[in-house]
């Protein structure tokens, strides 16, 4: 701001400078059409004096203009500009850390919600793994009831049957005997020696 301040105040004396060439080249004009020389350096012409008078007056006087009304009101207007720019800069680094601050919560939110969800996940295959093994050992244990019962029933029958072919083998062998010898043998006889076939056939 202070740098402004001082090229502001450059420009102000340069234009004081070039206002009073310019008057100082008017006066050297009509001196030099008057008569010959260097007017310039005719300082026993009242002319000279007049305007080299006139130019430190209205060196002054834009000095002084320049120092008390323009460049105070320039540099007002650079320190509106400074402030307002300060203000700019502390709400951009206030709106940084609010973002920072909604990110970090952001993140923060979604790893809970990560964590959460897996947690839900594994209890959920934990429920579903026991409420399996659970109905595969109700099945298992009611397959076993049925083999157990199908065995039973298949003993039952396997036992009746042998009995029936027990008794078919019996007579079938009295009426075999009986044929051969030409009289009934005695049923104890043919019963043991069923009985023993059987055994043997079993073995």
């Amino acid at each position: 701001m202070l740098r402004l301040a001082g090229m502001a105040r450059s420009a102000a004396t340069a234009a004081a400078a070039a206002a009073a060439g310019m008057v100082l080249l008017a006066s050297v004009a009509h001196a030099a059409e008057t008569k010959g020389g260097m007017p310039q350096l005719d300082f026993a012409n009242p002319l000279t004096i007049a305007q080299v008078v006139w130019l430190a007056i209205i060196f002054l006087v834009l000095y002084l203009l320049l120092a008390r009304w323009a460049l105070p009101q320039v540099a007002e207007v650079l320190a509106m500009r400074a402030s307002r720019i300060q203000a700019d800069l502390e709400a951009a680094q206030s709106a940084k850390v609010s973002a920072d601050s909604a990110v970090a919560e952001l993140t923060e939110a979604t790893r809970q919600a990560q964590a959460t969800a897996q947690a839900e996940i594994a209890g959920a295959v934990a429920t579903a793994k026991d409420a399996a093994a659970a109905q595969a050992a109700t099945l298992n244990a009611r397959l076993d009831k049925q083999l157990a019962e199908a065995e039973q029933r298949i003993s039952a029958a396997r036992g009746a049957a042998m009995g029936a072919l027990r008794n078919v083998a019996t007579d079938t062998a009295a009426a075999v005997v009986t044929r051969l010898i030409g009289s009934a043998p005695a049923t104890p006889a043919v019963e043991q020696a069923v009985d023993a076939a059987l055994a043997a056939r079993r073995a």
